[in-house]
């Protein structure tokens, strides 16, 4: 695979990896049509070599998340549409990502590599996320590294400018091995890697940035303790897409961050986890996703057909569930 440099053998083991995962059974599809989501993991190898993963800043404007860090994704349209369905078709209508490979740039498709354990969302879903590789073609796997490297930047020039300004405020790609990482060390010397704007100005560290790559926080949450990981993801205002009217998301005095936390936090550290093999350096939850929970809830009769509006759960209602 041309499209990652020699120094990149631990990607392409990662790629490997994911291939190879088998995610357990799952209770997605023992919920209604009305608690399924699914979200794109969507990796690709930049010029160096590095897979990255691209992230969306949803827009202020919605109901749920507003504002927040998220991966491309969202409800399911049918009960037969499955969960990498949902996610490419949410996809195509949050950052434009084509539907059929004849229509992304030559000379990339998308590769389905995997699905990871459901995930519970605070609005009462089921949330299964879908990885996916935009790889090269075998043609363009066998070409010289020198038209690999023009093939990556295409993928952030021509592909990640696309968006649906109704859903989404911001498309911004990150480091996906950072996930593992707890210090600004990594994040610092990949950023100047890779050509991203680093503040090497004396204090930066202490206006908050480059040093403040991962915070961590345990809280309350399903039946035992949670860990709430926050990634501040440092962004160059030449390689994020935002609406004309979004343009406050950034700023350059400290250089801009994103903050990633949550659930779609989460999902990132564990999906790092299966690609590279290794767990993070920082304090975090040992199971992937949240199937045992979700099946609980099914049995204590949430997860209804109908969909109340407000409908969240509680740490009242958690408690119960982890009873059963």
């Amino acid at each position: 695979m041309a499209s990652l440099s020699p120094a990149s053998t631990r990607h392409k083991q990662a790629l490997a990896r994911l291939r190879a995962y088998v995610p357990p059974p799952t209770q997605y599809y023992n919920t209604p049509l009305s608690r399924r989501a699914a979200v794109l993991i969507l990796l690709f190898a930049d010029p160096h070599g590095d897979l990255k993963v691209v992230l969306t800043m949803r827009s202020k404007t919605l109901s749920s998340y507003a504002g927040h860090a998220a991966l491309p994704g969202g409800k399911a349209d049918s009960l037969s549409e499955t969960p990498f369905q949902t996610a490419r078709r949410e996809a195509y209508e949050e950052i434009g990502l084509p539907l059929t490979d004849s229509k992304l740039p030559y000379p990339f498709r998308v590769e389905h590599l995997c699905q990871l354990p459901a995930n519970l969302a605070k609005t009462e879903l089921g949330v299964r996320p879908c990885v996916a590789y935009l790889s090269p073609t075998r043609a363009e796997a066998d070409a010289p590294r020198s038209q690999t490297v023009d093939a990556s930047k295409r993928i952030e020039e021509t592909l990640i400018p696309r968006l649906d300004a109704k859903e989404v405020a911001a498309v911004f790609t990150a480091p996906f091995q950072h996930f593992l990482h707890a210090s600004s060390n990594h994040s610092n010397s990949s950023a100047q890697t890779q050509g991203d704007d680093v503040d090497s100005r004396p204090g930066a560290e202490a206006a908050g940035f480059p040093a403040d790559w991962y915070r961590g926080t345990w809280t309350d949450w399903h039946e035992s303790r949670w860990r709430m990981h926050s990634f501040f993801v440092p962004v160059n205002p030449k390689s994020v897409t935002l609406p004309k009217n979004e343009k406050t998301y950034l700023s350059s005095d400290p250089p801009a961050r994103f903050r990633v936390f949550g659930m779609t936090a989460r999902i990132l550290v564990d999906c790092a986890r299966v690609a590279y093999a290794q767990e993070p350096q920082f304090e975090h939850n040992s199971r992937f996703g949240d199937e045992e929970m979700i099946g609980r809830l099914i049995k204590l009769g949430r997860f209804a057909e109908e969909r109340k509006s407000g409908d969240e759960l509680t740490k009242d209602i958690l408690k119960q569930a982890s009873k059963i």
